[in-house]
Parts: C-alpha cells; sequence; structure tokens
C-alpha cells in the first residue's frame, strides 16, 4: 500500500460570495502523479496554495505526514534579490543536519539545463526566469509532495521532454495543474477534477478524461433538468394552493426551500460560456509571402547567454553575433497552416519577426504577396498598452462600440464573450493576469481584418477551454496560419506541416503535425546511430557490402539512378528564374492603377481613359493569379525533387 503523504478531508475554501470549494477530500500517495484539472477560476490555484500551505481553508482540515515535505511552484514565484541563483536554489539546502556543506552540482544542472546561468544574480530576472528558478528549487529540494501550476509555461520543448523524463524518476507524491494536454498524458497517473466546487478523482490515463468529464456533466444535466421540473411545480403549487391550506403544508413548503437550496448548490458556480470567432480572411492572392536566401544574425549577449537573442531584432552591430538563418528559403502559400517549432533562444520569433517586415535581414529578402493583411499575436505582447484598460485597448478610447464579423457590438458584451467581468474592463491591462492579458490580446486581434494569422506563443497562461475554443477558430480560419508555440498537443490539431530549427542554422520542412515530425525524426536517429554502428540495411546489405569489397561503416544502402538524375524540366526552370520578376511587375502596375482609379476626378475629367484603366486592372490581377499559380506549380516541382535526393 502507497504511503499517505498529504490529505484534506471536507477543506472549504469561501470567497464570501460562493464557495470555491465545499467538501473537498483528497490524499496524496508516494508514486501519485496526478493532473488537477478545472476551468479558470474554478479554484486549482487556490486549492495548491492551501495545500502547500500558503493560505487557509475556511473549514475541513489538512493532515502531512511527519517529516514529510512539501515544495510548491506558483504561477507568479517570488525569488529574492541579490542573490546567485545557484544560491536561491540551494537556500537552506547546502548542508547536511551536521552542517557539513553538500554539492551543489545537481542545482548547477538543473539551472543549466533551465538555460540559465548559475552564476547570474537574481535581480532583474523575467516572470518566466523567476519560474524556471522557482522549478529548479522545487526539483533540487527533492520534495515528498510537489505542487507544480503550470510548470510548462514559457518552457521549450527539449526542456518539457526533460522535465517530463524528471517528474517521471520523483518518487513522492506530484500534483500539478497544466494545459498542455500532451505533458499530462506521458506523465500522470491519474486525474483530479476541480468542478462546480467539488473534488473528484479518476485513476488512469489523462486521455480519458475527456470522456469522462463529458459523461459526469450530462448525467449533471439530466438531474438538474429533473429537478428543476419539480421546482416549478412545487412553486406553481404553492402559488395556487397555499391560501386555502396554509396551516396543513408548511412542511410541503419547507421542503419546497429546502430543494431550492440544494439546486442553488448542485448547480452553485455558474461558468459562463466564452465566446471566440474571427471573420473570413479577406483580399490578397494565392501568394502569401517567399523568403529568398535570408540570413540573419543576432548580437551575442555579453554574459554568453542565449536565452534572449530570439527576441532581438536581428539589428546589425559591430559586436560578436550569432549566426540564426543562413541562405533561408521559404514559400508560404494561402491557406497553409504552419508551425515552427525549436528550442527557446533559436531564432524562432525572430524569423516571424522577419518575415512579417519588422525586423530587417542581414542578406536576402521577404517578398510579401499582394494585399497581404497580417494580424501579429506577440508573445510579450507589445500591442497591449499596459497603462490603458481592456476598454480602450479595443476602442481607442473614442466610441463603446467596435465591429465584429461585420456587425456593431458594444465592447462591453465582446469582453463579456472573453470572460471579462465588469469591473475588470476598466482596470489597467498591467493589474490583469497573464491569462486575462492573452485573452485581451486575442479579442483585439479578432476585432481587426486580415488574412494572415501570425501566434507566437499564444497557449501561455491560457486554460484549456480556452485553447479547445482557439483551435476550433483555427480550424474553421480561410486564411493563412503561422503558429510557434513549444504545445505538442495545441499543434497537432492546428497545423499541417512544420518548421523545425535543429541547430547550427538548420531549419528542416516536414509535412504534418508534431508527432509525426517527432515520428519521423526518431526513425532518423534510429537510422543515423545503426549506420554508425555497421548494421544499416540489415544482413542483405552487409553481404552486398562484401561483395563490392567490404567497406567499412556500412554505408551500402545507395539511392535509385532516377533520383540523383532527375532534373527540373526547361519550362519548370525558365518559370522560377523569370516569373519572380514579371509578377513583381505586374504588383507594381497593379497598384499604380489602383491609385488612379482611386482619384474621384479620374472618371469626371477622363471617362474612357477610366474605363480602360479599370478594364486593364482587371487583366492585371488575373495576369499575375495566373502567373502566380504557374510559379507555384514549378517551385512545388522542385521540392518533390529535392525531397526525393534527400530521401
Amino acid at each position: 500500500m502507497p504511503t499517505p503523504l498529504l490529505t484534506i478531508a471536507a477543506a472549504g475554501i469561501n470567497l464570501g460570495d460562493r464557495w470555491l470549494l465545499r467538501g473537498g477530500e483528497l490524499t496524496l500517495h508516494a508514486g501519485d502523479r496526478l493532473a488537477l484539472v478545472g476551468r479558470n477560476g474554478a479554484g486549482k490555484s487556490s486549492l495548491m496554495k492551501l495545500m502547500a500551505g500558503r493560505t487557509d481553508m475556511d473549514e475541513g482540515s489538512l493532515w502531512m505526514a511527519p517529516g514529510s515535505s512539501v515544495a510548491y511552484l506558483p504561477q507568479a514565484p517570488h525569488i529574492p534579490p541579490g542573490m546567485t541563483l545557484r544560491s536561491v536554489v540551494t537556500a537552506g539546502h547546502d548542508a547536511d543536519w551536521l552542517g557539513r556543506p553538500v554539492p551543489v552540482h545537481k542545482a548547477e544542472e538543473f539551472l543549466m539545463r533551465l538555460g540559465l546561468d548559475p552564476d547570474r544574480m537574481s535581480d532583474g530576472l523575467s516572470g518566466g526566469e523567476s519560474r524556471r528558478v522557482s522549478l529548479a528549487r522545487a526539483l533540487y529540494t527533492e520534495p515528498d509532495v510537489l505542487l507544480l501550476d503550470e510548470p510548462t509555461n514559457h518552457m521549450d520543448m527539449p526542456t518539457i521532454e526533460w522535465m517530463e523524463e524528471m517528474l517521471r524518476q520523483h518518487r513522492g507524491a506530484l500534483l500539478v495543474v497544466s494545459h498542455d494536454r500532451a505533458f499530462l498524458r506521458n506523465l500522470g497517473t491519474g486525474i483530479v477534477w476541480l468542478h462546480n466546487g467539488r473534488l473528484r478523482r479518476r485513476e488512469g490515463d489523462f486521455a480519458q478524461f475527456d470522456s469522462w468529464s463529458e459523461g459526469i456533466i450530462a448525467e449533471e444535466a439530466v438531474v438538474l433538468h429533473k429537478m428543476d421540473r419539480r421546482i416549478a411545480a412545487e412553486t406553481k403549487w404553492s402559488r395556487e394552493g397555499i391560501s386555502a391550506r396554509r396551516k396543513r403544508n408548511q412542511g410541503r413548503l419547507r421542503e419546497l426551500e429546502a430543494l431550492r437550496l440544494e439546486r442553488a448548490r448542485t448547480g452553485g458556480i455558474t461558468q459562463r460560456a466564452m465566446k471566440m470567432e474571427t471573420g473570413p480572411a479577406e483580399g490578397g492572392g494565392q501568394l502569401v509571402l517567399e523568403a529568398i536566401d535570408l540570413s540573419v544574425s543576432v548580437p551575442l549577449p555579453p554574459t554568453g547567454d542565449a536565452s534572449t537573442a530570439d527576441n532581438s531584432t536581428g539589428d546589425v552591430s559591430e559586436t560578436a553575433r550569432r549566426q540564426l538563418l543562413n541562405h533561408f528559403n521559404m514559400l508560404v502559400r494561402r491557406s497553409d497552416r504552419i508551425g515552427i517549432v525549436g528550442p527557446n533562444g533559436i531564432g524562432k520569433s525572430t524569423l516571424v519577426r522577419v518575415l512579417l517586415g519588422l525586423a530587417s535581414p542581414d542578406g536576402g529578402r521577404v517578398r510579401q504577396g499582394f494585399g497581404l493583411n497580417p494580424a501579429y499575436f506577440d508573445q510579450q505582447r507589445s500591442a497591449l498598452d499596459r497603462n490603458s484598460s481592456p476598454w480602450t485597448v479595443l476602442t481607442g478610447g473614442s466610441s463603446d462600440m467596435i465591429e465584429i464579423v461585420g456587425q456593431q457590438k458594444h465592447v462591453t458584451a465582446y469582453l463579456r464573450d472573453f470572460l471579462f467581468d465588469d469591473h475588470k474592463m476598466t482596470q489597467k491591462v498591467a493589474t490583469l493576469s497573464g491569462g486575462e492579458q492573452n485573452r485581451l490580446l486575442l479579442a483585439k486581434l479578432f476585432a481587426e481584418t486580415h488574412n494572415f494569422l501570425v501566434l507566437d506563443e499564444p497557449t501561455n497562461d491560457l486554460d484549456m477551454e480556452t485553447l479547445d475554443l482557439l483551435q476550433e477558430v483555427i480550424a474553421e480560419y480561410d486564411g493563412t496560419i503561422l503558429i510557434v508555440s513549444h504545445d505538442r498537443d495545441f499543434l497537432d490539431r492546428t497545423v499541417t506541416s512544420l518548421l523545425a530549427f535543429e541547430g547550427e542554422t538548420k531549419v528542416s520542412a516536414h509535412a504534418g503535425g508534431y508527432t509525426e515530425y517527432l515520428e519521423r525524426r526518431t526513425a532518423a536517429i534510429a537510422r543515423r546511430a545503426a549506420r554508425e554502428s555497421g548494421i544499416d540495411g540489415g544482413k542483405g546489405n552487409r553481404k552486398a557490402n562484401g561483395r563490392s569489397g567490404g567497406r567499412s561503416g556500412g554505408r551500402t544502402a545507395q539511392k535509385p539512378t532516377g533520383n540523383r538524375t532527375a532534373k527540373l524540366s526547361f519550362k519548370d526552370r525558365h518559370a522560377l528564374d523569370t516569373l519572380p520578376g514579371e509578377i513583381e511587375a505586374l504588383e507594381g502596375e497593379i497598384a499604380g492603377l489602383e491609385a488612379r482609379l482611386a482619384d474621384p476626378a479620374f472618371f469626371t475629367s477622363d471617362p474612357d481613359g477610366f474605363t480602360a484603366a479599370a478594364d486593364r486592372l482587371a487583366a492585371a490581377r488575373a495576369e499575375k493569379d495566373a502567373k502566380e499559380a504557374r510559379w507555384l506549380d514549378a517551385a512545388a516541382a522542385e521540392e518533390a525533387l529535392q525531397a526525393g535526393s534527400a530521401g
């Protein structure tokens, strides 16, 4: 029987106007790895704080096994200033019970694995860096009970995968809040669901949560429907019959009142449904943008820590620089859904900024298609004025109405769709939580007209329900989508191809989502290891190897001759060489014609010329579309040949 380490019994958390938790029962045993799930505002963080001893419950009890310890990673940890990060992690645990110093190499290993310099001072840490320091401390102390509130926020995939392995080795109890479904599936052995003020526990894989929770919600709906019908019938009776039977039916009235109270408790916490939609992607041609021979570098930080390089603008300086991209080429077509993955600091955000024209490359250029209208979700939230309110962020302070999907809507109603309470609509953005700021930025973007949706780390601080809704919006969006994310499940649900940064300026394109990419990458690593060990290709290849002179290393797998000799046709090569210039010339002509036709005096002064210009504009647009389509066909043929030669 596993050792019980922590128990809460009949636990209650009261907010004054309602109970966040009532009658909560939960025991954590050694070996438990539990996912704590629930909607935003359900009380997950409050429950974590209660179990960590950071706050008191309003009713109930908390029991800890004698001698056991608890470590807690909050969403916004406080890191004491004036200390090295090494000292922050080891504080209180840098000596044994006899006062002898203990090795700190594990603390240094954790910090470096999380992208932090152990000798760095704790002053001036960003929110994400503070979370990584706090996580390193939680892991270093090896507690009996480990409570983690959104540990994957601001972490890249290699770090998340490393963290999964570390937490699987934890011998105590683990309770984790996370929106990362892949993280919870890979790690969890059970689920704790905080729903309508109650705690429910289920053993098993997190993949079973959706069907389990939907079944409970369906059962609750049936119970509430029956209760509502009974209350309605009893209320009708009370109004019609009470005057004639007042004395004899006081008991029945008391039962009605008790039934109403039970109904309030059963459906006690009313959850508002979030609404999110974006209008049709209007304008633009088949070519969204093209990166041509891009080279991008960033200055090396003075400390040698590259963790901030990804947020650089890429401006050229005389200092030492790190190359992020070298002769990079990329084509984005209309309706593409592209994900970008790679470790923190490798250049993902910098590439996005260069593609959008917000930063300049060292070499090469970006050609944007006609009518491109991007909407950019910046992970730094620079589009939000921290001193403004959500109301003024959306309206500019000039009106109380905004246009959403072609219809006028009051800003209060729109903000309520994104789960903003009325009193928060006029607060400063700086006072909002990270999740609220992300929801506000999504609300701002979806109120705008665009045909190219660019999302840089949109999943941080969002709960699962919001992520599910965002995935639905993306699925229905008829424009082009580019997403930078470390959320593997989110990428699998939203993109159809990936750009993977794999180090040393190497960026590879892959069809499918992250799972397919990981499978191909794992298979490629296995093949490379087999080649290096001399067993590639099995017995047949080894025999062929011997017959051909016994070359070492097992490098006998020969590509088909056709792959080496296949060439692009003359017509396709000619199209690739000449059409970009022709398309660019047409774009210039179209812009000039549009400017002429926009002049109100043109038609009055020269109606025949106006008609001729309008006819030429229509013809130029059709010609440009045809040339773009031909160029895309030729580019696809070239990509197919390159893929064949690479395989």
